[in-house]
């Protein structure tokens, strides 16, 4: 798997795990004051958002391919989209410091209409960010996984979401993943192109993508995996005839 993407999701995901479990602290606390009767809509709404996010997120960190990630994080992203479009219809240009002495009537009474409306400033704003973080990830997600594709591994899209590059790295790096009998004929699977024909028994180019090296005759190919995610480099070492 490559190690720093996977590093990278991780980070991404325990930032939206921390953001959404802010707004679920928050909307939670008006279910309890509002529902059944008061804001229904709101707070049911606002309710089965991060609770849905959560449980796709922790169901993804254990298990998840490049197109049911893109699917998830485009559906996600339209509904943080409209959990934030809804919060700001609902508090508009509402000033919260403006708001001294009036209250917002709950199921059991009132509570200071400044507190909530800072609350909504809380959700408001963190839905926001969640709408552009879900962006931003599918974009990369659709950019790495292009690039895996055009690295030599056409079912990228299927395959298991650890083994895509980041930006620099190659696919699979440092481990090459398990992919079904036949699937790739080999651990770069380069289509033939030609190059032109090493130095003896000298360490050749490295390979770009889309093509392989040219054996010359008489010679054997030696291909050493890059460090830290570079392109393989290629070796011809000369080899010996002997008659019967």
């Amino acid at each position: 798997m490559t190690q720093l993407f996977r590093a990278m999701r991780l980070y991404g995901n325990v930032v939206l795990l921390l953001l959404t479990a802010t707004v679920l602290g928050i909307t939670a606390y008006w279910g309890s004051i509002f529902l059944p009767n008061l804001r229904h809509d709101y707070s049911i709404f606002s309710l089965i958002i991060p609770s849905l996010t959560i449980v796709i997120i922790l169901i993804g960190m254990q298990w998840s391919t490049p197109r049911t990630e893109a699917v998830f994080l485009f559906i996600l992203g339209v509904l943080w989209l409209a959990e934030a479009a809804w919060t700001t219809d609902i508090i508009g240009n509402l000033q919260c410091d403006a708001l001294t002495t009036q209250q917002v009537t709950t199921k059991t009474g009132s509570i200071s209409a400044r507190s909530w409306c800072y609350e909504m400033r809380v959700v408001q704003a963190f839905s926001w960010m969640i709408f552009c973080l879900y962006a931003i990830f599918l974009w990369i997600l659709i950019a790495l996984t292009t690039r895996a594709k055009a690295l030599g591994r056409p079912y990228a899209w299927g395959e298991p979401i650890v083994e895509l590059p980041w930006f620099g790295q190659w696919p699979g790096y440092p481990e090459g993943g398990q992919y079904p009998q036949g699937m790739y004929p080999a651990q770069y699977g380069y289509p033939m192109g030609g190059m032109p024909p090493m130095g003896m028994g000298g360490y050749g180019p490295q390979v770009a993508p889309g093509y392989v090296i040219q054996q010359n005759p008489g010679h054997s190919v030696v291909i050493q995996p890059g460090v830290n995610g570079q392109p393989p480099t290629i070796t011809q070492v000369p080899g010996s005839a002997t008659s019967a």
